[in-house]
């Protein structure tokens, strides 16, 4: 399905399965793509960020996940990925494991939104609206 995100802060981001199928303004990509879902967002949109440390403490593996993408993070380093049951959580929520920060798929649809205080209010990974905030 075909989606464009769009944020209060202007401009948006039109996702198509797990790509970025193009950016623009909010009437640009309607035109673009005018039986696009359009999903718009309170804050400022932009790309997903890559969880550098160590991931947050929680009770399962998959709870260490969910808390990567409450931050607005779609991507982790390599390093911290220290069980198999963490790297399977990782894959099962399409969470990318870089060996580095550059080594990120930089067309695959990570986007994440953010308030005025600099809180995650919705991650959207490899096209995914994997967390969104209350």
């Amino acid at each position: 399905m075909l989606t464009i995100h769009t944020a209060d802060e202007g401009g948006a981001v039109a996702v198509e399965g797990a790509r970025i199928a193009g950016t623009g303004t909010l009437l640009e990509l309607k035109q673009r793509f005018p039986v696009a879902r359009v999903r718009s967002w309170p804050g400022a949109l932009g790309p997903a960020r890559i969880h550098e440390g160590p991931l947050p403490d929680a009770p399962s593996p998959r709870e260490r996940i969910h808390a990567v993408l409450k931050s607005g993070a779609t991507a982790v380093l390599e390093q911290y990925v220290d069980s198999p049951e963490l790297r399977s959580a990782a894959h099962r929520n399409d969470v990318q494991i870089l060996p580095h920060p550059t080594a990120a798929d930089e067309g695959r649809a990570d986007l994440a939104v953010f308030d005025e205080n600099g809180e995650c209010i919705a991650t959207v990974c490899a096209g995914r609206l994997l967390h969104r905030r209350r």
